[in-house]
């Protein structure tokens, strides 16, 4: 297990602590809110990607218009989306709207998360630091590789007969 998958909540938070307090001479940003008070973010994952509005709430997530345990099945899947509010210390302290299209549901979950912590960097600054450290803002690059001519997929070869 790597250093970083070691890591408890509790460990990101005190360490995004003493990151903010050491760069607290960086200029302050600004939220970004629009009239309504929501903040507007896009997460993307493979080939998923999803428009997310967060506002204050009792934590309500609805996904494409479905609230998010109809749309997203699996426990894994609702566990990820709700990571974020986790590790910032806000569960159930917003509401999430947001529009998903595009990939999988783990690549659509995944766009979730990565949208979600962008839209609260925008609407608290200040859990930029904490979000960072945990890994959420950084968007996941990996995607599928293209099949390449003369090969059975990407990488595999046709099978080989000697005689």
């Amino acid at each position: 297990m790597s250093e970083t998958q070691s890591r408890t909540l509790a460990d990101l938070k005190d360490l995004a602590v003493a990151q903010v307090v050491a760069v607290s001479d960086a200029p302050k940003r600004e939220p970004k809110r629009d009239a309504q008070g929501r903040s507007y973010a896009t997460g993307r994952r493979k080939n998923a990607i999803a428009r997310v509005w967060i506002k204050p709430g009792k934590g309500e997530i609805t996904v494409n218009g479905k609230r998010v345990g109809q749309y997203f099945a699996r426990p894994v899947l609702r566990m990820l989306i709700t990571q974020p509010f986790l590790v910032a210390d806000r569960y159930n302290q917003f509401d999430v709207f947001c529009t998903v299209n595009g990939g999988g549901l783990s690549g659509q979950a995944g766009a979730l998360r990565h949208g979600i912590t962008r839209a609260l960097t925008y609407y608290e600054p200040e859990l930029r630091g904490i979000l960072k450290i945990a890994g959420f803002l950084t968007r996941d690059s990996r995607a599928v590789e293209r099949k390449k001519y003369g090969r059975a997929k990407a990488r595999r070869s046709f099978q080989f007969s000697k005689r």
